[in-house]
């Protein structure tokens, strides 16, 4: 971060609870470094400029043994810029302070945590993770989801659908959830359904927060509420069985959701951040890709721009009321 933005940005009023939780969030960290001497002139050209790179790599429900797979993708890119890469796991918040505090140089953020770090930190996003399961690529949906054998139907027109929630029982992911919460709030502003998202409870019978997309779904598949919202590849494992999907369907999609990305902190030089994209690119090759898949499910990285990547959800928090 520029010196002139931490001096406007240091107070941080706003982030205290930011700088609370980064001491019990970020692990240990655990440094993977190549042998610099056997790559050649461009990686030492880069070490003058860095003389070390730190990712930090926020934990998610469908990632495993986190920290190991971090570090092996430490240590290929160790090997591709011929500098030590310290690879640390925590969340998201912890995350956009490392950035923030130039403890870290690169971090793998969600759609609002990106804001944040643009925000905070003037980092920006320069890559988007594709996966399998998003509908759009490199964007996915939100998605409302009943029981199958709901009367609930899909009507000709998104406010014809979602009318048919009023006075029924919802279970959002959790308040700070793109897909879960900010986005379809939005649509129901939009849709004059509600003012905005405190008065929820105008529209809706009950409203509670399973506080991850599991035990959302899982609120619908026993009968505690009519609708939930999540992610769509939350209908998959390991966030819900395949018997617990057959009792569910989608009764209302939202499009356009930016999917995670990789945000590079502006303090690094342009020509060093060039190679850091690159040598993350190469993750994409056949030979490295299981590095890849490993971490987040994802199969590809594709260089996208931050601004128009993140319109979305930047755009959904201003109709809901929300604060970035």
């Amino acid at each position: 971060m520029s010196v002139r933005k931490k001096s406007l940005l240091g107070a941080g009023a706003a982030f205290v609870v930011l700088t609370g939780l980064v001491v019990s969030t970020v692990g240990a960290m655990q440094a993977t470094i190549a042998n610099p001497t056997a790559n050649q002139q461009t990686p030492r050209l880069l070490a003058q400029n860095l003389k070390a790179l730190t990712i930090i790599f926020p934990s998610r429900a469908d990632s495993t043994d986190l920290q190991n797979k971090a570090n092996a993708v430490g240590a290929f890119l160790s090997k591709e810029l011929g500098i030590p890469v310290v690879a640390q796991v925590g969340d998201d918040t912890a995350a956009v302070e490392a950035l923030r505090a130039n403890r870290a140089d690169v971090a793998f953020l969600s759609s609002r945590p990106a804001l944040k770090a643009k925000q905070l930190a003037n980092a920006s996003l320069y890559l988007a993770e594709v996966r399998p399961t998003y509908s759009g690529r490199y964007t996915y949906s939100s998605t409302f989801v009943v029981p199958k054998n709901s009367p609930l139907k899909t009507q000709n027109s998104a406010k014809a659908t979602l009318e048919q929630l009023r006075g029924k029982k919802i279970a959002f992911t959790s308040p700070t959830s793109g897909s879960g919460f900010i986005i379809p709030v939005a649509e129901l502003v939009k849709q004059k359904f509600v003012p905005n998202r405190d008065r929820l409870d105008g529209f809706f019978g009950q409203i509670s927060y399973g506080g991850n997309y599991s035990k959302a779904l899982q609120a619908v598949v026993r009968g505690q509420a009519d609708v939930a919202v999540v992610s769509e590849y939350a209908l998959n494992p390991p966030y819900i069985t395949a018997e617990e999907k057959s009792k569910l369907r989608v009764l209302h999609k939202i499009n356009g959701v930016p999917a995670h990305g990789i945000a590079i902190d502006d303090d690094v030089p342009a020509p060093t951040r060039e190679k850091i994209i690159n040598g993350l690119l190469k993750l994409n090759k056949s030979q490295n890709n299981k590095l890849l898949t490993d971490l987040y499910n994802s199969t590809e990285l594709v260089r996208i721009d931050h601004d128009r990547h993140l319109a979305t959800i930047r755009n959904a928090l201003q109709i809901a009321g929300i604060e970035p």
